[in-house]
């Protein structure tokens, strides 16, 4: 995976909150993905906290900000290629210059989401969240919100293989979420229903579809200052990376090793088989229309 090291890096599109200091209250679960509940409904989940009954009270507010450590380090492709922080810069920019570019071709708007680098725990419109319910999107106030050492325990907790494209199809499928919102389809995962063929798995499933739509596009698709794709080079081992991210956090993978059986009565987000067919999809079309999980 890389990056053309003379694109300039948009960081107007990450809000970076790593190293607030936010007062106790507000959520109700542990930091950590270590709870059963947090990885079964809130990772990538799609819809907020709060919606998930993982907040109480009223959110907390941030006492600092430290915005400028990515304004001041992530400014180029060569930062994103040999920094982390910067490289999910990158991944942004290059899916939402994606989506922009779809969505025009379909004669729609696309609205930007910002993502929020936090650390432990965050405020948002959707309630206050701790680091345990996993990278998230807020439909409230339309932001990805990502605690980066989620990518650390995607591979000591889960057992994915790591990679920067790991990283990559996390954020890539956040942005299915938004995508789906802006299309109206993400709503018909909160009727709280679970199992194998509910709509939380299928929103899921499209929305790691979308991933793999990004994917298939990323190294075409012209950024509007240079007129050069922001992501060069995406090799098959990176795909493989994606894939086994994926993979990781399918609901039988999770239930398997976290309390030892499966129960797909309680899926909410599909089997490592499903996530990763629905992935291949996307990538392998490039079409949007393909990743309608709901017919």
């Amino acid at each position: 995976m890389q990056f053309d090291d003379d694109a300039d890096l948009d960081t107007s599109q990450v809000q970076d909150s790593r190293g607030s200091r936010i007062p106790g209250g507000g959520a109700t679960i542990g930091g950590g993905i270590v709870g059963l509940v947090a990885l079964v409904l809130g990772l990538f989940f799609g819809i907020g906290p709060q919606e998930l009954g993982l907040s109480s009270g009223p959110a907390p507010t941030a006492t600092s900000s430290t915005d400028a450590q990515v304004s001041q380090h992530c400014r180029t492709g060569r930062d994103a290629n040999t920094r982390e922080d910067c490289r999910i810069v990158a991944v942004v920019n290059s899916a939402q210059s994606f989506w922009s570019q779809e969505f025009a071709r379909r004669s729609r708007a696309y609205t930007p989401a910002s993502t929020v680098f936090f650390t432990g725990r965050v405020n948002t419109a959707c309630g206050a969240a701790t680091s345990a319910v996993g990278p998230f999107y807020c439909p409230a106030d339309r932001k990805v919100y990502l605690d980066l050492g989620f990518f650390d325990e995607l591979k000591s907790k889960f057992g994915a293989s790591g990679g920067p494209f790991a990283q990559a199809y996390v954020v890539a499928h956040e942005y299915g979420h938004h995508v789906q919102n802006l299309l109206g389809t993400l709503g018909r995962s909160q009727d709280r229903r679970t199992g194998a063929d509910s709509n939380a798995v299928k929103v899921e499933l499209q929305a790691d579809c979308y991933a793999g739509v990004w994917a298939r596009h990323a190294t075409t698709t012209p950024e509007k200052s240079t007129g050069r794709p922001l992501l060069k080079q995406l090799t098959q081992a990176d795909i493989d990376d994606g894939l086994s991210a994926a993979a990781a956090v399918g609901d039988d993978r999770i239930q398997e090793k976290f309390q030892g059986r499966v129960t797909p009565e309680s899926w909410t987000h599909g089997s490592a088989a499903q996530r990763q067919e629905w992935f291949g999809t996307g990538f392998r079309t490039g079409d949007v229309a393909r990743c309608d999980t709901f017919r």
